[in-house]
Formats: structure tokens, sequence, C-alpha cells
């Protein structure tokens, strides 16, 4: 763990999956607004190179926790580095995943099993591990950036989309649960966003982003930061997602799986 002064009387927001895309976007508004940061991520030149950029521009404490998450001891490892350096959490960002395109019959089992950690396992571990402290102190935030995949099955996806709707259904649920407690949990369903991501899952190819105009994952990290900030439960960012994630409730099921299976189909 690398870590910088934090600054006591400012609150700290914890983000995974720091070193780029929504994850760094939302790390950079949290400076930007006076937070300390703790920014975990794998790859550590990426995570240092932001640490020194947001000390200089925003004058940001900031620590980083290099961990795979991946790796099933690795938030109750960042939870024990944290409260060893008296470090206190007032804002988690559950935000790290990655997906895996193809047929599941085809596809890696290692890889999926690896995504499931990360996606569902972590998230839930990280979110077991502060939230305590939030609901004893009485106040928190907790964002889960899930995505519009949470609200369908996916075909060529499937593994992926399961883990999606697992958030989105967890973070309702605990939302519910923690009403009246000063700690709110928002879920951030976004659609294809521009980032490395479609280039890592092997679907950058498919008839879904063929020639599609994608929202940028700055705009994303903009819209989901202000419904955290309003303890908003469900964020789907641009009107267009949010009709069609309501259009899936009334239409069948059957369906919409074949119209989700010709759309990421590979042209």
């Amino acid at each position: 763990m690398n870590t910088t002064k934090q600054v006591q009387d400012k609150q700290t927001a914890l983000i995974t999956g720091a070193a780029g895309g929504i994850g760094y976007e939302l790390a950079s508004i949290f400076a930007s607004h006076d937070y300390n940061l703790v920014l975990v991520d794998r790859i550590e030149a990426k995570l240092k190179e932001i640490a020194i950029k947001f000390q200089e521009e925003f004058g940001s404490s900031v620590t980083t926790i290099v961990k795979d998450l991946s790796i099933y001891s690795s938030p109750q490892e960042i939870f024990a580095e944290l409260q060893a350096a008296n470090i206190h959490v007032d804002v988690l960002v559950n935000n790290a995943g990655f997906g895996i395109y193809g047929l599941f019959n085809e596809t890696d089992l290692i890889s999926e099993l690896e995504m499931l950690q990360l996606n569902v396992v972590c998230l839930t571990h990280l979110t077991k591990l502060f939230l305590k402290d939030m609901v004893k102190q009485g106040h928190g935030k907790i964002l889960n950036v899930s995505s519009a995949a949470a609200f369908q099955p996916g075909p060529l996806m499937a593994v992926y989309f399961a883990t999606k709707a697992y958030i989105l259904s967890f973070s309702e649920a605990i939302a519910n649960e923690l009403e009246g407690t000063g700690v709110t949990v928002t879920v951030l369903c976004p659609g294809s966003t521009a980032s490395a991501f479609h280039q890592r899952t092997g679907m950058a190819d498919s008839k879904l982003l063929k020639g599609k105009r994608m929202m940028d994952a700055a705009t994303v990290a903009k819209i989901g930061y202000a419904g955290l900030m309003k303890g908003q439960t469900i964020v789907i960012p641009g009107l267009i997602n949010q009709i069609l994630a309501k259009s899936v409730s009334f239409t069948p099921r059957k369906l919409v799986t074949k119209i989700v299976r010709n759309m990421q189909e590979d042209n």
C-alpha cells in the first residue's frame, strides 16, 4: 500500500478498478470534490501515475492498493490494510469487473470463475466489510456498478449478464434494508460505454456495437456520481437505456433473449 497523508476532516472514497474507464472517471470526480481517495487496481504503474496526477491537480490525498480482486483473499486484505492505517471509508465504489464473450459451452471455465469472484463475490465481500462501520457511524454511501445487461439474459455473455443481474438485485435489496440508517446504496446500470472493455471481451465486432455511438465513461461517471449523492437506488444513464430497461418487463422473456442473442452475434 502506498499512501499520502490523509486529511482527517475530509471524507474518503474507495474505488475499485480505478486505473481506467468508469472507475478512473469516478475517482477524478471524487478528487475534484475534495475527497481523500483509496484507489484499488492490479495495474501498479497506472495507479502511481493517477495518484501523482490527482495530487497535483486537486491536492488530493491518495492511497493506492495494488490487488488482483479475482483472488479470494483480496477484500479482507484491503480492509485490514486500511484499518491498520486508520483510514475510514465513507464511500465505497465497487466498480471493478470484466466480461467474457462466447458460447458458454466453449468459453474458459477458469476465466469465468475469476469473473464470478470479481464481479460477484468480491463486490459482496467488500460491501459486507465496509458497511458495518458505515451503519455504526450512521452515514455512508455505496455505489455498485452493474450494467444495462442486468435487466435481461445475455446469450454469448451468459455469465457476465448473470453477474450484473446479481449486482442489481443485491443492491436493491440492501438499499431497502438500510432505509433509516443514514447509509444509501446506489446501483449504476450504464449501457455500452466507450472503453477498452469491449476489446478485452472480444465483442467489438458484434451487431450491438458496430457503428453505435456509445456514451463516454466520463459522462457515465458524472451521472452515477450525481445519483449517488442524491441517494437514488437505480441510476440508468441515457433515455434510450432507461426505456429499454423498462420495456423488458413487458416483453416475453424468450423473445427478449432471442433479441439479445441476435444483437450480440458477430456480423
